[in-house]
């Protein structure tokens, strides 16, 4: 193989993210996407691949900081725009990129890395198992109701008030800010992802739509808000819009339903639709007819441990746990063996130890385990998880769940 891995110069950013759309067959992206996306590159932890003068392969990461059970957030390392030309593909130039990119998380003291799939078969070899998973819906509000509080819509002291999408960033960002660590999974913005909230949000087949805000406020104070727009799907004798969804977050459960019900009675809209919400969204449970809410769970957040001890140590248990794990992870070596695990709510530790195993497993499930969205007790079920000592993947299997569900708000 000629090509050559070289760290990102930013001159040759526009080369190197030409070759990453073109290895993705994509060029809908507008000249503000492309801008945005220049700025929050990294461009000390992205990769080009070069053979001869051309880039043939890309690779680049971003430093987030993840939410994990227990409201911790924690160092994780962002995988992204990997790509390889066609021209290039089958001759190792994707494990050779991968190989370099953990291998420097594992030097940089990151215990996670964390990505979404384009196709997610390419990456479990490496690894990362699915840790969190997406809710989508097309919800019939002609057919379905969404019950108000018993003293009428303005009993529970919430004011909405239509704003400029943009120039409500500010306030918005507090809000999701205040979320971060109370469900697994959330990221953590730092300065300028605020702007793909409002990234050509509205954009459809036939060109621009405009986006919504609408700001939930109590007592004067921000408390939720929701970004939306709006779409013209009838024909010629009937206006049938819809209301698509593109985030919504709330301080508590009361402004969370008056966001929704909200969404459900604008006016000449016949459906909302949503296509990333948490799997334990609390709408599905507020509804009169959820078989009228077109629901579907599709795969999201990718997770591998990076520095197993780490990793393991830097969330909290939902039971206590001390249990010993057998793990392989042959694309990282360092983390195979035996690893005892204890915790509770109240922290953890995770060591080395020369003690038996009670259960064996690779360092995939543990990614796919780790937000608390998987089972320890389905992946055994399904034959991927080894019981050593009866008993410990029910113990193992409560202790790793969380009190919501995680989820990725966005991708990257």
């Amino acid at each position: 193989m000629t090509t050559e891995l070289r760290a990102l110069d930013p001159a040759d950013w526009q080369t190197w993210y030409r070759t990453l759309t073109t290895a993705f067959a994509s060029e809908r992206e507008t000249a503000e996407e492309r801008a945005l996306w220049n700025s929050l590159t990294e461009h000390k932890r992205s990769l080009g691949a070069w053979d001869g003068g051309d880039v043939v392969g890309t690779l680049s990461a971003f430093s987030f900081r993840l939410s994990v059970p227990g409201g911790a957030v924690v160092p994780a390392a962002g995988l992204t725009m990997v790509g390889v030309l066609p021209t290039h593909r089958r001759r190792g130039l994707l494990t050779s990129m991968i190989r370099r990119h953990l291998d420097e998380v594992y030097e940089g003291g990151e215990p996670l890395a964390v990505l979404t799939a384009s196709q997610p078969a390419i990456y479990g070899r490496f690894g990362y198992g699915a840790a969190s998973w997406k809710l989508r819906a097309q919800i019939d509000t002609s057919r379905v109701r969404l019950p108000g509080p018993p003293g009428g819509p303005d009993s529970d002291g919430v004011r909405l008030r239509l704003v400029d999408s943009r120039t409500a960033l500010k306030e918005t960002e507090r809000v999701y800010a205040r979320q971060v660590g109370r469900r697994p999974g959330m990221l953590e913005r730092s300065a300028g992802w605020e702007e793909l909230e409002v990234l050509d949000a509205g954009r459809s087949a036939d060109g621009p739509v405009l986006q919504h805000c609408v700001l939930a406020e109590r007592d004067g104070e921000s408390v939720g808000y929701a970004r939306y727009s709006v779409h013209d799907e009838g024909g010629p004798s009937a206006y049938l819009g819809t209301v698509r969804v593109q985030s919504l977050e709330a301080d508590d459960t009361t402004v969370y339903a008056a966001l929704w019900r909200f969404l459900f009675s604008i006016d000449l809209t016949t459906r909302v639709t949503c296509r990333n919400r948490p799997v334990d969204d609390a709408w599905q449970y507020l509804v009169d007819d959820v078989r009228e809410c077109g629901v579907r769970v599709g795969d999201s957040l990718y997770l591998r441990p990076v520095e197993l001890g780490g990793a393991l140590a830097a969330r909290r248990y939902a039971a206590p746990v001390d249990v010993v794990l057998e793990v392989t992870d042959p694309f990282c070596p360092w983390n195979e063996g035996q690893w005892r695990l204890s915790g509770d709510r109240e922290g953890a530790v995770c060591v080395r130890t020369g003690d038996a195993a009670d259960l064996r497993l690779s360092v995939r499930e543990i990614g796919g385990a780790y937000l608390g969205g998987t089972a320890l007790s389905a992946l055994h079920r399904a034959g991927l998880v080894e019981e050593v000592r009866p008993g410990a993947v029910a113990a193992a299997s409560t202790a790793f769940g969380a009190d919501s569900a995680p989820w990725l708000p966005h991708g990257f």
